[in-house]
Formats: C-alpha cells, structure tokens, sequence
C-alpha cells in the first residue's frame, strides 16, 4: 500500500474524527480508510486508534504519529509547491500566524500588497494570541513580538517593538496638566491586560533613570488592544502604545507622544517583531517574498 496515501487518510480520519466522516472528506470509501489505517497499525506494530461502536480515538502512539505525519505531508505540499514555483510564476497558499492587533496597524496593507504582487498566490491569516507551533505543520510562518528560543526556528527581525506614552489632543486638551511620572496618578489612564504584562506597575526609564512606577486606577482596562486604542483616539485617557500601532496616527496629529525621552519596559512581549519560519522553509520563494512585503511596508511607515 502506498505509505504517503495511507498516512494522508490517517490524519484526515483524526481530523475528523471519524472514519465514515474522514471518507466523505477525502471521496473515498469507509473500508479504503480503515484499510489503510490498519496498514500502518501493522507496518508500526502498534495500535493508532482505540475503536469502540461509538467513536474512535488516538492512542498515545498515535498522537506521536500525527504529528510526524503532519510534518511529513506538509513537507512534500511544500516540497511541490517549490518545484511549481521553478517552472511558472509563484503560486499556492501562505498560511501566516499573527497576534490580532497586527492586522490594523501593518498587516492588513501588507496582505493586499502581496496579493497584489503575486496573483496566484493565496494567503490563509490567522489572528491570534495564542502560541502557534510552527514545526507542527499547520502554518507556514508567523509574525510575533517577545522572546523566540525554540530549536528549527529561523527568525528574522522585522522592527523595534519600542513603547510610546500617548494621547489625543482633544484628551490633552480637555487634561492640560503635564504628563510626568509623578502625575500619572491624576490622569486618566486605558490600561491594556494582558498576561505578559505585570498588572499592578510599570518598568519606566526617564531622565537616565529606571524606576518601577505603580499603575494608577484606570479609568478603563480591556483585553482587547484595539478596543482600548478606540478609546485612546477618541480622547478618553492616556495610553501606552507600540511605536507600530501609534505612528502614523502620530504623523497626522491624531495622536501626541508623550514623554519622548523615556522607554517602558515591553515585559514578556519583547523588544523586537520577527518573522519565524522553521528551518526547512528557509529557501522557498513565498516566504521570502511576504517577508519582504513586510519589511518593505515597515521601512517606508519609518518603523524600522
């Protein structure tokens, strides 16, 4: 039996967790998968699903299996996905893990660009704040802030993950007494939560010195980074921003920094934005070409 088919039919049978429903997925019929299945049950010597009349589930070495399989099968998609692009113009699909707030700031304009620059190609966005693990399989590169020390990584740095004290001017105006450490406490303050940042102070060096500043009261907090920039630009408080998210608002007037001499301490999140992509997608086109969107998008918005 062809090894690569039946390895494809047993990750989409624990995909779906079913093999009637992993049949209908692939056209084919129930007893082709479990053939295969069984297949490699045998070339393993090992069981792969526990079966019962109701449902099937992986075995430990199943779970193991899967996610070699999944490398294994993503690695040849790639693998004639390269020698396609060899031949004729780039083509496939580009799957890229983000954290949410990206998407406003830069990488929306970047996805259209490269679109637009490579007409075959597609992009499948994931937005999220959880951890991705690209050596799993399912995504192609991701674009994070913070610490990266995982082995078979590849990481490239994108920008400067600098932190900015802003407000609006109609907030500054309605607020006219100067922002300094000292008067924080009489501000109105959007507080961004989130567990990579401490909840109860901030690191803040000013004038030379580094000092550990207790958070006032907010006026409001939120989870969500763009909701609390909404209210940053609508003039309800002071806010601690990326330099990605804040500067062009900063260009056009829209927002003020405060504090220009001082930097807060990013926490957990690190003080660079990189492009990581495991290291057996080092030489393929498609990854290089939307890293070069990105860093191009980034060069000109003068967040380098």
């Amino acid at each position: 039996m062809d090894q690569l088919g039946a390895m494809a039919m047993f990750v989409a049978t624990a995909d779906q967790g079913s093999f009637t429903r992993a049949a209908a997925h692939l056209g084919k019929t129930t007893s082709a998968l479990t053939r295969a299945v069984t297949h490699l049950e045998t070339e393993l010597g090992t069981r792969l699903f526990e079966r019962s009349t109701r449902r099937i589930a992986l075995t430990e070495a199943g779970q193991i299996y899967l996610v070699n399989a999944r490398q294994v099968l993503a690695q040849l998609q790639q693998a004639r996905e390269d020698i396609d692009q060899l031949q004729q113009e780039m083509c496939g699909v580009l799957r890229v893990a983000a954290p949410p707030s990206f998407a406003p700031a830069f990488l929306n304009a970047v996805c259209c660009r490269f679109l637009e620059r490579y007409p075959q190609m597609r992009l499948d966005i994931v937005l999220t704040d959880e951890f991705v693990d690209l050596l799993e399989g399912s995504y192609d590169l991701a674009v994070r802030d913070g610490p990266v020390e995982l082995p078979g990584l590849i990481v490239r740095p994108l920008t400067a993950n600098r932190i900015l004290l802003c407000a609006s001017p109609r907030y500054l105006q309605r607020k006219p007494l100067e922002v300094l450490p000292h008067t924080f406490d009489q501000h109105d303050w959007l507080i961004f939560r989130h567990p990579a940042l401490h909840p109860h102070y901030w690191w803040l060096t000013h004038q030379g010195e580094r000092q550990r500043i207790p958070q006032p009261v907010p006026r409001m907090t939120s989870d969500n980074y763009d909701f609390l920039f909404g209210a940053l630009r609508a003039g309800l408080g002071l806010q601690f921003c990326p330099q990605w998210s804040a500067a062009p608002y900063i260009r056009r007037g829209e927002l003020v920094q405060l504090l220009t001499d001082a930097d807060l301490d990013p926490d957990q999140f690190g003080s660079t934005i990189h492009a990581i992509y495991p290291v057996h997608r080092r030489h393929t086109r498609k990854h290089q070409a939307f890293i070069e969107c990105l860093s191009q998008y980034l060069d000109e918005q003068a967040l380098h």
